[in-house]
């Protein structure tokens, strides 16, 4: 479909309803609205406050109870919202989360969706993910025009997030106005037993084996300024990758290492020595109760080679300048080490 359509924020969307408000990217989000003076209710389940955002911001938030499997929660969290940012969503690559995963990434979005076009929302915001586009075998380049293929490229997450994207996308045709916005790897100051935080954690603990592989990666705060970009517009029926930049893992461990003062990878683990991995970790699960540390899913994507355009969300949001991946790397390192010395 031809993006024909203008960037300028001509609606009155200043009451906010964010889902998945606790998260890591949910967080950020938050606090991106908040900041430009919008009006921000959030679910959440739990009472969990996610604490690398500012009090003077949490205090700002109006939370409810809810939950995207609970209609009803629903219905009464968007009574009064012009918008709705949709970013709930569970990430993992772990055989145990998969049949929870499904039901929050797809059937949690169609919930989403269905309650949104009964209440007349104004404009909806899904916060996807390039892996709904699809990986191939080999990797190569990505960009919005990507068909879904069936592959074993695929994790059951990327086949989650395409099969959560089917129901927005029916939802635009029945009328919902909005955007999706499918970011790459993100990073940032988060909680780093969760999420791609634990990236950071993992580092830090050490590393000596690296793979060849590429990805793409994104500031946490770029993906909070493409959302609340993508809210002020009257973009519709668009989706956008939101990459920073396409690096090789190896090079991003290095730079969490420089910054972190520990040793860099030396070892490179070959696609036979991932697989002993996976398995023996495969094991260790089954006997501590624990999840794996590596999957089957995660190795098959950190040999992938796939590089993803920005091209278009850069052309339709002249705005958004892309933070160098070694100043937020840098910059999250120091508020990660800053976390330990207060432990």
């Amino acid at each position: 479909m031809p993006d024909n359509s203008t960037t300028t924020n001509n609606n009155p969307t200043k009451k906010i309803l964010v889902t998945g408000g606790t998260g890591f990217l949910g967080s950020y989000i938050i606090k991106s609205l908040i900041e430009e003076g919008y009006t921000v209710r959030a679910i959440r389940r739990t009472d969990k406050i996610p604490f690398w955002i500012s009090p003077a911001i949490i205090a700002k938030i109006e939370w409810v109870e809810g939950d995207v499997l609970d209609i009803v929660s629903l219905e009464d969290a968007m009574d009064g919202m012009d918008a709705i940012i949709h970013a709930a969503a569970i990430v993992s690559f772990s055989k145990k989360d998969r049949k929870e995963m499904y039901k929050i990434n797809v059937e949690g979005t169609a919930n989403v969706v269905n309650v949104a076009l009964e209440k007349n929302i104004h404009r909806f915001i899904h916060i996807s993910s390039v892996a709904a586009l699809g990986r191939t075998v080999g990797g190569g380049h990505v960009d919005e025009e990507k068909k879904w293929e069936r592959s074993k490229a695929n994790t059951h997450y990327a086949q989650s997030k395409f099969k959560a994207e089917l129901q927005v996308w029916r939802a635009f045709q029945e009328g919902l106005e909005g955007i999706i916005l499918n970011p790459s790897t993100v990073l940032g100051f988060g909680d780093w037993n969760s999420s791609s935080c634990a990236l950071f954690k993992n580092v830090f603990k050490g590393v000596k084996w690296f793979t060849d592989g590429i990805n793409g990666f994104v500031a946490v705060e770029d993906v909070a300024l493409a959302t609340s970009s993508a809210l002020a517009s009257d973009i519709t029926e668009q989706r956008y990758i939101v990459n920073g930049e396409n690096l090789g893992f190896k090079e991003i461990q290095e730079n969490m290492c420089a910054a972190f003062g520990k040793k860099k990878p030396f070892k490179q683990a070959t696609p036979f020595l991932l697989g002993i991995a996976w398995r023996i970790e495969k094991i260790k699960s089954f006997f501590t109760k624990q999840k794996p540390l590596i999957t089957k899913e995660s190795v098959r994507i950190a040999q992938s080679k796939t590089y993803f355009d920005n091209t278009k969300i850069k052309n339709a949001f002249p705005a958004i300048k892309f933070t160098p991946l070694k100043k937020t790397i840098d910059e999250a390192c120091k508020k990660y080490l800053a976390q330990q010395e207060v432990q």
